[in-house]
């Protein structure tokens, strides 16, 4: 069995033990095959302190490419073997060139997502999902509608996912959805919407007792806000239970969940290292503090070891804080909060 078929069969087995081991086998291959990767890799080599792929032992040793490559390269491993069957691009405005991921399978993004969420939530079909994500359905192609709404397809409800700016057919549908027995009902908004939506409806009981998953993100729209002061002022209306929080961007194919505690966990496939923010081969297995390091297992089509520009605090127990974003980056993407 060649190494992409094999590798995927594996990547629902791989756990905390196991997850260096595979990584370093995914880099190894990556280093070869995914063309902007390998050039990055070689310019690297060229510096005078050097950087040989083949002494490459342990995750703290794998150089990351940077998450600019993805608005300016190609950025797919083995590329003359497939054409993209799907195309995400993040969100940005008219002025930012918009990043781009190449996806092979759309299924291996939705059931690795359906998985990950599973884990934290429990079963798709013990929820309702309803959706505020009126930016990202307005510019397209976004891998968060894509996610949402194969994750309300599947769970069999009967309620529409998605709502514009009709406040009212939401307060129905949640109304309506809070009446059938056995679902839980989950809210998923970018965070200027859902502040839009809670000033709008004001105190009422169909706000209370939900699920609110917020994706980050006020694109121009709203003052940018900490998170501590987001999350109250959504809790005014929504009610005291904490909400909830989404950590993925377009160049993933995996995420991070915070379950009302401001703190992400990462699920197996995924694993999140800092750096301190002006030396990019800084990397370190525990950081209190610094940029963001991401590796996805599930990225096995395009990169699974990209250098993001956010800032995050690190904890003990492998779960981070969100922080920002580095001086002169463009706010983009899933839960990017100032």
């Amino acid at each position: 069995m060649s190494f992409r078929p094999d590798f995927l069969q594996r990547l629902p087995q791989v756990s905390a033990a196991t997850f260096e081991a595979a990584a370093l086998e995914l880099f190894r291959y990556q280093a070869v095959h995914c063309p902007p990767y390998a050039e990055y890799l070689a310019q690297l080599r060229r510096r005078p302190a050097g950087y040989d792929p083949a002494t490459v032992a342990r995750l703290t040793d794998i150089p990351f490419l940077p998450i600019e490559f993805f608005k300016t390269h190609d950025v797919r491993t083995a590329p003359a073997e497939w054409q993209s069957q799907e195309e995400f691009l993040s969100s940005g405005t008219t002025l930012q060139q918009r990043s781009r991921h190449q996806v092979r399978e759309p299924a291996l993004y939705r059931e690795n997502a359906a998985r990950i969420f599973e884990q934290y939530y429990g079963p798709l079909t013990g929820w309702t999902f309803l959706a505020l994500l009126p930016s990202y359905l307005e510019q397209g192609q976004s891998s968060l509608v894509a996610m949402v709404d194969y994750f309300a397809r599947q769970s069999g409800q009967a309620q529409p996912a998605f709502f514009l700016h009709d406040y009212a057919a939401l307060r129905a549908a949640l109304a309506a959805a809070g009446q059938e027995p056995g679902r839980r009902v989950m809210l998923i908004g970018v965070s200027y919407a859902l502040l839009d939506f809670a000033a709008a409806a004001g105190p009422a009981p169909e706000l209370q007792g939900l699920t609110v998953l917020e994706t980050g993100g006020m694109k121009g729209r709203r003052r940018e806000m900490i998170r501590e002061e987001l999350h109250q002022e959504l809790q005014l209306a929504f009610g005291p239970a904490g909400i909830h929080s989404e950590y993925g961007m377009t160049e993933l194919l995996s995420q991070a969940y915070s379950l009302g505690d401001g703190r992400f966990h990462c699920p197996a496939p995924l694993r999140v290292l800092l750096r301190e923010p002006s030396d990019p081969f800084s990397v370190a297995e525990f950081r209190p503090d610094g940029a963001i390091n991401v590796i996805d297992l599930a990225n096995v089509d395009s990169c699974a070891f990209i250098e993001t520009k956010d800032l995050a605090r690190m904890h003990a127990d492998g779960s981070f804080e969100v922080l920002g974003r580095m001086d002169n980056s463009d706010v983009r993407g899933c839960n990017q909060l100032v």
